[in-house]
């Protein structure tokens, strides 16, 4: 009886050693080297401050920027600690109320009233830390960002262009604009 004891002990050690230790160490050390930027945390940077991460969406707000996806993570949005979706279906009223809100805040800030709204635009993802829109949901945005910091709309959509991120490996997914890569180009765009 005392033998299995010490048995079980050993492979208890054992384990914790490789599980806990050897494999972790293992793991981080392929990312560090194969995926230093992503095993970081896609951090983007302003000089010698970070500005936020590439893989996790921010609320913008000012008609100035391209506003994001909404986000349904709690208590505030776009909270890494609490990635979630709202679980709210189309039918409930909530939903509904909620998107007729953002609808209503993007014809408000200057959005074209005879297009329609993409559905990027006023709902939230599964995780609700979505950083990326779909190009036609940045389409949407130009002529608003365009008006409001003197910029030639063309100029606005070539920006557009040049941040859009084609499908993964050619088939994988739809292409996208990162918003908060996107807003950083913005930001260093002169008037042409």
């Amino acid at each position: 009886m005392l033998q299995l004891g010490f048995q079980a002990l050993r492979i208890l050690l054992v384990l914790t050693l490789v599980t806990g230790l050897l494999y972790p160490l293992a793991v981080t050390g392929i990312a560090q080297f194969v995926f230093p930027q992503q095993a970081n945390g896609s951090l983007v940077q302003k000089g010698d401050s970070v500005v936020g991460s590439a893989l996790i969406g921010q609320p913008f707000s000012d008609p100035k920027y391209f506003w994001s996806r909404p986000s349904a993570t709690s208590p505030m949005p776009y909270n890494g600690a609490a990635s979630s979706g709202s679980n709210q279906g189309p039918l409930n009223p909530a939903h509904k109320e909620a998107v007729q809100s953002r609808i209503k805040a993007l014809r408000e800030a200057g959005a074209d009233v005879g297009k329609p709204v993409p559905i990027d635009l006023v709902t939230a993802s599964g995780s609700g830390l979505d950083p990326h829109l779909s190009p036609a949901a940045a389409d949407y945005q130009a002529a608003r960002v365009a008006k409001v910091r003197g910029l030639p709309e063309a100029q606005v959509r070539e920006l557009i262009a040049r941040n859009t991120e084609g499908r993964q490996l050619g088939v994988l997914g739809e292409p996208r604009v990162n918003v908060l890569l996107l807003n950083r180009a913005l930001d260093g765009a002169q008037p042409k």
